[in-house]
């Protein structure tokens, strides 16, 4: 079915998108330009989505804004969600009972793509992974689309897909959650304690997960962490070919390190990629993210190339970015890091002991391990947004907390919390942006509030401490 004529079934059918956001309004301009009498909900009011919601109802369209914006939806045939609401609520459920088909820009999107497909999820490290594979690719001679959670909707370029094309997709539980897909190739990161605000439970948030791997056939490839008790159970229950990673084994099928060396092998037949210390992006998290890559691309990139890209890629936005060194001391960008394990694998990456800010909106995950973590190999923690009085107890109840060695202070905001750590920092120092929760709490992803954190950051002068 091509897009167009997917369009087309639809023109008889009630049609509702929940959400103006990043992934649904390509989706709103298509239904729009194909003159659907579509409704368009946002639980945003009129002061944030005026402009935008006016343009919509002079194409047509319904839109409801505000508290009622999910009132009345079990008349709807076909309700497109966004990804952050998911099926669970109370609205859709009902809609569905009534004979709604709940469906998403990304269930379309698979149903429609005619190439190949890679669809990566996890706890922690999807969104690096899914740019490794996609510049693996791109450097192997292949036509790449990198999109989907990572912040590129695709549905609107399915008409100029080609077959020999590949399209890596970064799939959050929001997204997985209840849809049908089938991935060519699936890989799973990780499994951790994540987004327990969204989910019903934590069995909610593993079985969204699952979704990945769940329709796909002994055709199929899944990719997953060996190291993980969760993802190794994935790799047990799938009907596909399943490729293991591990920086603790050695595996058969699949990407494994020894002696600092990352191998690739297919049963008996083992080939050397790379040198670990060769990797240019810092981090043993970046390690399992590159071996997950490495074995996602098995048969499309060669050893080689795996090995060049390695060495020059420079990572994504936001994860562990350099952003400048001033007066001796560096300052680095991980805002991507929304949960207590991605900023802890971030400090396990830092040379020395960095200045730490943290903290954001509560997604109701612990912090206990975080504050052992922040004691042992964090210099001075500075805190701000909904979750710092949290984190500042669970570091203060750590058995390796000393206040003598570790001072840790709550601030108002990021621009000040980023100037007290500027003003405590000498030569040599690290400055980390690494949240270790999301960024709901003041600002609309993470990566408005990495882009914040640089801004201020560029804004200081030479010695503008002293």
């Amino acid at each position: 079915m091509t897009l167009d004529e997917y369009i087309s079934s639809l023109k008889d059918k009630s049609v509702a998108v929940i959400g103006i956001g990043v992934s649904n309004r390509p989706l709103i301009e298509l239904l729009l330009n194909a003159g659907l009498p579509i409704s368009v909900r946002d639980q945003r009011g009129e002061d944030k989505l005026g402009a935008e919601a006016e343009g919509y109802r002079s194409r047509g369209a319904e839109v409801i804004l505000g508290g009622g914006y999910l009132s009345g939806l079990d008349g709807f045939d076909v309700i497109f969600r966004t990804p952050g609401l998911l099926p669970t609520e109370p609205a859709l459920v009902s809609a569905a009972a009534h004979g709604a088909e709940i469906t998403s820009e990304m269930e379309a999107f698979f149903r429609l793509c005619p190439c190949l497909t890679i669809g990566i999820t996890g706890s922690d490290g999807k969104t690096t992974t899914s740019s490794i594979i996609a510049e693996l690719l791109r450097a192997a001679g292949r036509h790449v689309y990198l999109g989907g959670n990572i912040g590129t909707p695709l549905l609107s370029s399915v008409p100029e897909m080609r077959a020999d094309d590949i399209a890596v997709l970064e799939l959050s539980s929001f997204q997985l959650h209840s849809i049908n897909i089938r991935p060519d190739v699936a890989v799973v990161t990780n499994v951790s304690p994540n987004h327990l605000d969204k989910h019903t439970d934590y069995d909610d948030y593993v079985n969204a997960k699952r979704r990945i791997f769940a329709m796909q056939t002994p055709e199929d490839v899944l990719v997953v962490n060996a190291d993980n008790a969760y993802t190794a159970r994935f790799g047990e229950e799938a009907k596909s070919h399943v490729r293991l990673f591990s920086r603790r084994e050695t595996v058969r099928d699949g990407v494994f390190c020894r002696d600092g060396t990352i191998y690739r092998s297919r049963g008996y037949e083992v080939e050397s990629i790379i040198p670990v210390t060769e990797i240019r992006i810092p981090g043993v998290h970046n390690v399992e993210n590159y071996m997950a890559a490495f074995a996602a691309v098995d048969g499309m990139v060669s050893a080689e190339v795996c090995r060049s890209v390695a060495r020059s890629y420079g990572g994504v936005r936001h994860r562990l970015e350099f952003i400048r060194e001033l007066n001796g001391v560096t300052y680095i960008n991980d805002s991507i890091a929304t949960s207590p394990t991605r900023t802890i694998a971030g400090l396990r990456a830092m040379r020395t002991k960095p200045i730490l800010i943290a903290g954001g909106h509560d997604k109701h995950v612990s912090f206990d391990t975080l504050g052992d973590e922040i004691a042992e190999h964090v210099k001075a923690l500075y805190l701000t947004g909904d979750t710092a009085e949290q984190i500042a107890a669970a570091v203060k109840h750590s058995v390796f907390y000393d206040p003598s060695r570790l001072p840790v202070r709550i601030l108002p905001d990021l621009r000040s919390a980023v100037e007290a750590a500027r003003d405590a920092s000498i030569p040599g120092d690290i400055v980390l942006l690494s949240p270790a929760c999301s960024s709901f709490d003041r600002f609309t992803n993470f990566a408005e509030r990495g882009d914040k954190f640089r801004d201020i950051v560029m804004e200081f002068k030479e010695n503008e401490a002293e």
